[in-house]
């Protein structure tokens, strides 16, 4: 991997999930600074992974301090912060240095702004499956990313799953299907697990059947190189219970209250992006 230092800007879920990623495909932790809020997370990480952690409670320079020398910048903050700690840290990134962001709706021109002239920036969206290693994530590069940095970002997100370059303009509307989407299968399962309850099963029992079936379905799915129509019609036998289902899901369209979400997703996005 084409990263002499790694800079991880905010310990939350996904900088974390990224950080172990990176570890686990054998990156060196000691190239490694991450910054936290408090002293104790930082205590945490140094101890159970070997990296250096700042926290911002006892170091108020602590994302200045964490950039200093680093040639790629993971930045891992809430979107309200992304542009401010850039505008903090500006004087301490390395020419050349590679600033990523994981933060929705920031755009690279923003980033792009924030930083000096010889900064390029990526602007990344992964899933939270990347906390187990199954993200899908979509990066769009900014106006002065090379072809070097564009392949560290690849490598470094394959570490936590499956990665896709996009236009920026398809950012936005890729956060409301890989980047909601798992909100919107554990939605599903919610329901049926409330739907299984309903019919008797106890509350354990009903979750085990719940997500065991929509694990073994998704595996199978990987497995079979078959569409999910063609597996679908494969468990759905004429005239029978699973069809009687899916006729009800048809005339609720299903397929319309995707697409209502959907949109209303991107909308919000959008939106966010303008600063509202």
């Amino acid at each position: 991997m084409n990263i002499n230092r790694i800079a991880i800007l905010g310990s939350g879920s996904m900088g974390t999930a990224i950080l172990s990623g990176l570890l686990a495909s054998g990156f060196d932790a000691s190239k490694v600074t991450i910054t936290t809020k408090s002293e104790q997370s930082a205590e945490k990480l140094a101890d159970e992974l070997g990296v250096t952690a700042i926290a911002l409670e006892a170091q108020s320079s602590a994302n200045q301090d964490a950039v200093a020398g680093a040639d790629v910048v993971l930045v891992a903050v809430k979107p309200s912060y992304v542009v401010e700690v850039l505008k903090q840290a500006a004087s301490k990134l390395q020419p050349d240095a590679l600033v990523i962001s994981v933060a929705g709706g920031i755009t690279t021109a923003s980033m792009e702004a924030a930083v000096p002239t010889n900064v390029a920036v990526i602007r990344a969206m992964p899933n939270t499956p990347a906390i187990v290693g199954r993200a899908v994530t979509g990066i769009s590069t900014g106006s002065r990313v090379s072809e070097i940095q564009l392949e560290t970002a690849l490598d470094l997100f394959e570490t936590v799953g499956r990665v896709v370059v996009l236009p920026e303009e398809q950012i936005d509307a890729l956060s409301t299907i890989s980047g909601s989407g798992p909100a919107y299968v554990f939605y599903l399962i919610e329901q049926l697990t409330l739907a299984a309850q309903q019919m008797g099963f106890a509350e354990d029992v009903a979750a085990m059947l719940v997500e065991e079936t929509f694990a073994g379905a998704t595996e199978l799915l990987s497995a079979s190189n078959q569409s999910p129509d063609a597996l679908r019609k494969q468990v759905t036998s004429p005239n029978g219970t699973t069809m009687q289902a899916i006729g009800v899901l048809e005339k609720a369209q299903l397929s319309e209250l995707f697409n209502r979400a959907t949109e209303a997703a991107l909308a919000r996005a959008k939106e966010i992006a303008a600063g509202k």
